[in-house]
């Protein structure tokens, strides 16, 4: 079992190296995200693939990479019409930084994925109630980030809305509903494996959802977005006023306006 994880740890770190390797020598942002999606395709079906098959792993499997393919995709479309993504602007041209990334890259994937890769190197699986719990928070969340990514690709590509932030769909419901529906794909996926986990393993796949909720949270995802919302717009009564009423994270109805004194 730790062989097998130490494989796909590899084979995580193989893909993105190679992939940084063409990124730096051209200076493009294509691949960045793409190269994330496919991580997580391949190590699955390698781990699928190399190991007995059943319908619980088949599913199992297809979870991610049905997720996998719909982010990926999204994303190439995305880096197509915009060219050039802004988180890389002050690392791209840094061997040494650009390279973190894409190494942290592989690495998350790996940890992300560590629920699933222990339940398709199973000898023996279980499909329990706990199990189809699992399945529909999944799905849940798929289609949740999925509405909010569409949503809001066709909120910012459209040249009436420019400077604007967006408060219309799934994001009146939450400031980041997109990292919502992320965080439920993977405390999904980690509940539809859990009953073909021995107890050890249980307690070792449960930083997968703590790891990309804590990622999102208080690292790389919101705090980021927060702050440069708060750059932008701070000042800015009616975005206050939008911040205080609207969820952070959480689906949620808005919070009741506030009334005259």
């Amino acid at each position: 079992m730790i062989a097998d994880l130490g494989i796909l740890l590899a084979v995580a770190l193989g893909i993105n190296l190679l992939m940084f390797g063409v990124a730096y020598k051209f200076q493009t942002d294509k691949l960045t995200d793409i190269s994330y999606a496919l991580t997580f395709i391949v190590l699955v079906l390698w781990a699928f693939y190399t190991h007995d098959h059943n319908t619980v792993k088949a599913t199992g499997a297809a979870m991610v990479c049905v997720w996998a393919a719909r982010l990926g995709s999204f994303l190439l479309y995305r880096i197509r019409k915009t060219g050039t993504d802004h988180r890389f602007d002050d690392i791209r041209g840094n061997f040494k930084k650009f390279l973190q990334f894409w190494v942290l890259q592989g690495v998350a994937v790996w940890v992300i994925l560590i629920p699933m890769l222990l339940l398709l190197t199973q000898t023996q699986t279980l499909f329990s109630i706990v199990s189809l719990l699992g399945l529909l928070v999944w799905a849940f969340g798929l289609v949740v980030e999925a509405t909010a990514d569409i949503q809001k690709f066709r909120f910012t590509s459209n040249p009436a809305n420019k400077g604007k932030w967006i408060d219309q769909g799934i994001w009146k419901l939450s400031r980041h509903p997109n990292y919502f529906g992320e965080i439920c794909v993977w405390v999904g996926t980690y509940l539809f494996a859990v009953s073909s986990l021995h107890t050890g393993q249980v307690i070792v796949a449960i930083v997968s959802p703590l790891f990309i909720t804590s990622l999102l949270l208080f690292v790389s995802g919101i705090p980021k977005l927060e702050k440069s919302a708060d750059q932008r717009w701070g000042k800015d009564k009616a975005y206050q006023e939008y911040k205080r009423r609207t969820s952070l994270l959480i689906l949620s109805p808005k919070k009741p306006a506030k009334t005259g004194s």
